[in-house]
C-alpha cells in the first residue's frame, strides 16, 4: 500500500516536470527573436534541470515496481494554454514571460509540498521529494527576482 502511494505521489511530480519542461520550451518560443541570451540559457538549465528530477523520479518508482507516468497533468496544459492567451495580449515580453514562469514554478512547489504532506509516502521516498523541492525553490527565487528587475 505504502508502495502505491509513493508511485503515486512520484508520478503526479514526474507529470509537473513533464510541464516545467513544456513551460519553458513555451516560454523560448515565445521570446523567439526578442529572448534575451540570459534567459534563453537560464530556461535551458532549467529544462535539463526537469529532465535529471524525472530520471530521479522515474528510477524510484521502478525502484519500487511501479509503471513511470507519461504525458503532463491536467493543470499543466491549463497553464500552458494560459500562457499562450497571455501572450497573444502581450507580446510576449520579458516581464511577461517571467511572471508566466513564476506561476508555473509556483504550482511545481505546491505539488511537491502536497507530496511531502502526504502521510503514506514513506520517508525514504520524501528525502528524494524534499531535496528537488529545496533545488526548485533556488529556481523560482531567481525567476521571481528576474521577473522584479525586468521593466
Amino acid at each position: 500500500m505504502a508502495h502505491e502511494a509513493c508511485i503515486e505521489a512520484l508520478n503526479d511530480l514526474i507529470q509537473i516536470n513533464n510541464d516545467r519542461i513544456a513551460g519553458y520550451e513555451k516560454a523560448i518560443d515565445e521570446l523567439g527573436d526578442n529572448l534575451d541570451g540570459d534567459l534563453k540559457i537560464l530556461f535551458t538549465k532549467m529544462i535539463a534541470e526537469s529532465g535529471k528530477y524525472k530520471a530521479d523520479l522515474a528510477a524510484m518508482v521502478a525502484s519500487y515496481g511501479g509503471k513511470v507516468a507519461e504525458g503532463s497533468t491536467l493543470a499543466g496544459k491549463l497553464y500552458r494554454a494560459w500562457m499562450d492567451v497571455k501572450a497573444v495580449f502581450t507580446g510576449g515580453d520579458r516581464k511577461t514571460v517571467l511572471s508566466n514562469c513564476e506561476a508555473g514554478e509556483d504550482a511545481a512547489q505546491r505539488a511537491y509540498q502536497m507530496a511531502l504532506n502526504d502521510e503514506e509516502v514513506m520517508p525514504e521516498t520524501k528525502v528524494l521529494i524534499a531535496k528537488q523541492k529545496q533545488e526548485l525553490l533556488s529556481s523560482h527565487n531567481e525567476i521571481k527576482a528576474l521577473r522584479d528587475a525586468a521593466r
